[in-house]
Formats: C-alpha cells, sequence, structure tokens
C-alpha cells in the first residue's frame, strides 16, 4: 500500500482547547516506573519496572490506599491481564500471577533465563516465551512448547480456538498448541518483528517492526498489508472494540488505520486524533465497548478522545514525565495510567 504521509491526510484537529477532567482523577505516586497498568474487578493494578506490583481499590468503601508487593526478585519484562488476574515475567526466570486482593503464586520458572512476552488466551491459558522458545500452559492440559527461529518478539492468541501467534524476526508463524503433528504456519516477511495482535472477528493479524513500520497479513489467504510513514517506531497498537480501527502510537497524534474492508488498509488513507504540537504518542487502550481512545504522550500529557468526532478531553497535562501504560477497566467505567516516572492516576466514571 502507500506510504502516507502524517502531516496531511485523513486528519481531525479540534479547532478549540478540549474540555478537561484533570480534577477527577486520582493521583498517585510510587516507588519505581510503571512499565504496564491493568485492572482486576474493583482493583487497579499497576506493575512497577522493578518487580512490585501496586493495587489501589475502587469504589464506595474504598479508601484509595495503595498496596503493594513484590512479586520478581528483579525487572519486569512482561505483563498481560484478563481482567481476573496479572500475569507477569520476570528477568528472574519468574512467570508470575497476580489476584486483586494480592495473591500471587508462580506458574512456571526458568532458572537463568528472561521471560520477554506473556499473552493470555481462553479458558485460563497463559502463554509466554523465554529467547527463542514460546510455551503454553494448560490448566487442563500439557505444557507445550515450540522453538522459533529466534527471540520471540510478541505473543497473542485468536478470539476463538487455541491458536497462537508468535512473532519473530522474518515474520509471524501462527501455532495451534494441541494439534498433534500440525505443522506451524508462517506469515513471512522480512525484518525483526517485536509485537504482535489480532484483530477482533479474527480476519486480520498485525505486527509491529523494529523500523517504524506495521505489517499485517489477511489470515485466510495471506495477503500483506504494509502500514508505515511513521516517525519513530510503534511501541503500542490495539483494535477497537469493534475492530474498525487499528490504534496506534509512533507519531505526533494517535494513528488509526482503517479495517472495515475485506482488504483492510490497503489503499487507505489513516485517521489522525488527538494532535500535539511538542510531542509524540507513546501509548493507546481503546475502550472495551465505545469508540473512544486514551492516548498517553512523551511529555506526560494524557487525552481522552471520541473517534466519531474527535472530541477531546485532558485527563493528565504535560509535566515531561513520558506515559508508559494505559489501561481500562474491563466494562469501560474506569481508566488507569502510568509514567516512567513512577506517577500514576485513576478516573473512574
Amino acid at each position: 500500500m502507500r506510504r502516507p504521509s502524517f502531516a496531511t491526510g485523513n486528519a481531525r484537529v479540534m479547532s478549540s482547547a478540549p474540555s478537561s477532567l484533570t480534577g477527577k482523577v486520582q493521583p498517585f505516586t510510587f516507588g519505581t516506573g510503571i512499565v504496564s497498568v491493568a485492572f482486576l474487578d474493583r482493583t487497579a493494578a499497576f506493575v512497577g519496572a522493578e518487580g512490585a506490583v501496586y493495587r489501589v481499590e475502587l469504589g464506595e468503601g474504598a479508601d484509595g490506599a495503595v498496596r503493594d508487593g513484590a512479586v520478581h526478585g528483579g525487572a519486569v519484562l512482561a505483563a498481560a491481564s484478563d481482567g481476573r488476574r496479572l500475569v507477569t515475567g520476570g528477568d528472574d526466570g519468574q512467570v508470575m500471577e497476580t489476584l486483586a486482593d494480592g495473591t500471587t503464586r508462580p506458574l512456571a520458572a526458568h532458572k537463568g533465563r528472561w521471560i520477554d512476552r506473556v499473552a493470555l488466551g481462553p479458558d485460563g491459558v497463559v502463554a509466554y516465551s523465554a529467547g527463542k522458545t514460546a510455551h503454553v500452559l494448560q490448566p487442563k492440559g500439557e505444557a507445550r512448547s515450540l522453538d522459533l527461529p529466534s527471540t520471540v518478539g510478541g505473543l497473542a492468541f485468536a478470539p476463538k480456538g487455541l491458536r497462537l501467534a508468535v512473532a519473530h524476526y522474518g515474520g509471524v508463524t501462527l501455532w495451534f498448541p494441541n494439534a498433534a503433528g500440525a505443522k506451524p504456519e508462517l506469515y513471512g516477511w522480512k525484518g525483526s518483528h517485536l509485537g504482535v495482535v489480532f484483530s477482533p472477528d479474527g480476519r486480520f493479524l498485525v505486527s509491529s517492526m523494529q523500523e517504524p513500520a506495521l505489517h499485517g497479513w489477511r489470515v485466510v489467504d495471506g495477503a500483506h498489508m504494509r502500514m508505515s510513514g511513521y516517525p519513530s517506531r510503534v511501541k503500542s497498537f490495539a483494535f477497537t472494540a469493534d475492530g474498525k480501527w487499528l490504534a496506534t502510537s509512533g507519531s505526533g497524534e494517535a494513528i488509526l488505520w482503517p479495517f472495515q474492508a475485506k482488504d483492510g488498509p490497503m489503499g487507505k488513507e489513516p485517521t489522525m486524533l488527538a494532535p500535539s504540537a511538542s510531542s509524540r504518542v507513546t501509548a493507546v487502550a481503546t475502550h472495551p465497548k465505545d469508540p473512544v481512545l486514551a492516548v498517553g504522550y512523551e511529555d506526560g500529557m494524557v487525552m481522552m478522545v471520541r473517534i466519531t468526532d474527535a472530541a477531546e478531553i485532558l485527563l493528565r497535562a504535560p509535566d515531561a514525565d513520558a506515559v508508559s501504560a494505559i489501561a481500562w477497566h474491563g466494562v469501560g467505567g474506569a481508566v488507569a495510567f502510568g509514567t516512567l516516572g513512577g506517577k500514576g492516576g485513576v478516573l473512574a466514571f
């Protein structure tokens, strides 16, 4: 597909200053930078870079206190949540599960290895990677593993069935862990692939690249989709709940690629929302039901923006502390964010 210029095209720019809800955001300060954030029922869980998980209970009767516990004996390298539990991987070789009440338990251990990526699948299934090997843990089945040609860059489960996408150098491999004798299928493209996601309907597969670009495939026939033109590498990307848009970081605004048609974004320009004149987007999170994004920036600003009309609401003013993580509650009633400097915030509606 053609390379779009993000300085032109289908941009939507607000003509006036955005509304603000900064006064309704509950702020927090943690002992370390935040690498991930998730909601576990009524608890917001902030994952610290140095191995702790900070928990804040929400709702009526909650005291708003920050409760923390050491989960890893070193740096946290990966985290994923399904709204019920938080699974993390660290440079201590541990795969750990944390619940809303702070209860933790080890799921796997690889002495002397780094757990680089984690992903959660259906029926309690967990995937994680250590070096060039992807592992799958099943509550009611045998553990499985798959060796890849290079270090695993990303993991994602398909929306239906037990099928795992594994990003690595040279493309993305699709693997059915329980299909004995079935050969994994490679969706190839030159270069290093560092993250991967399925569209909600399972029709499209998209990876982030070491270079400032995304690459996609139509799953049914492997047709390629090249999404490039970014000034920096895309580190955060997510589909909207209806699958119509893929929201991404990597530019001075949130870039949204259209996936409404059978060919996805091929031959189409992206839409640009919540532009900043002086900073780049570092994190995006899509609302679980509505056409709304939460967008974090390198300068610390956090915006909420509605896709249908580009209406913006400011959640956090810039302060030079880069936003590193954003997450919505599973039903959309709250949003949380964290920064590299160890700050955080929760807005409950």
